[in-house]
């Protein structure tokens, strides 16, 4: 594991910054689970979906797969903290698939307007936010933002978890669409997500980004 997890962050961040050789490569694995007809329909009918993943695998790989298949996927991204960081990473993981949206208002009109075209919209949802909901993962309180569950209760789309299962070769990868997460609360269908990735993760314990400190508690408390 120690070894493992920053060999699989180190591929990700070089695969993400290889442009049309990442895509070439994501584009050659197929699309397999329970969710790929539910997927193929939406897109056929133009309905909205949201693709949830995690920082697993490559989370990238997913999203290239689909946009090189004619797919029309935007991203959610968070802006870093660091200016000139994030402009060089921007433009990175523009040259993988456009359009991106940063979170916050800034970024929410284009979001929206892509929603309602019936685009598709990736997500990370594995990520502690002080304003999320206390939720479990790995059987410990989670802080999880509701919202991609809430973007599809409000605009009537798909909400589908996605992955992409690094191979033992180090290069190419299982493309995952499970099933889509059925209609409820914001919490129910957030609690599965957080469920989906915990479930893949116990299998490939190397895959998920430990680094980041996912249990930290609310402000003010441990």
């Amino acid at each position: 594991m120690v070894a493992a997890v920053p060999d699989n962050v180190g591929r990700t961040v070089i695969e993400i910054y290889s442009g049309a050789e990442f895509i070439a490569e994501a584009v050659r694995n197929p699309l397999r689970g329970e969710g790929v007809s539910a997927l193929d329909a939406a897109h056929r009918d133009q309905r909205p979906v949201i693709l949830v993943t995690g920082h697993f695998g490559n989370y990238d790989a997913s999203r290239a797969a689909l946009i090189a298949r004619g797919y029309r996927v935007g991203a959610l991204y968070m802006p870093m903290n660091n200016a000139y960081f994030n402009g060089h990473y921007v433009r990175a993981i523009s040259e993988i698939g456009t359009p991106l949206f940063p979170r916050g208002r800034s970024g929410l009109a284009d979001m929206v307007r892509h929603l309602r075209s019936g685009g598709m919209l990736g997500m990370l949802v594995d990520q502690h936010m002080g304003h999320g909901e206390e939720l479990t993962f790995f059987g410990h309180e989670a802080l999880t933002a509701l919202s991609a569950a809430e973007l599809a209760l409000k605009y009537d789309a798909l909400l589908i978890p996605t992955y992409a299962i690094r191979k033992a070769d180090g290069f190419s990868f299982d493309i995952i669409v499970e099933a889509p997460i059925p209609v409820g609360t914001p919490e129910e269908m957030t609690q599965k997500l957080n469920d989906s990735l915990e479930a893949l993760v116990r299998q490939n314990l190397d895959q998920w980004f430990w680094i980041h400190r996912r249990w930290k508690g609310r402000r003010g408390k441990p």
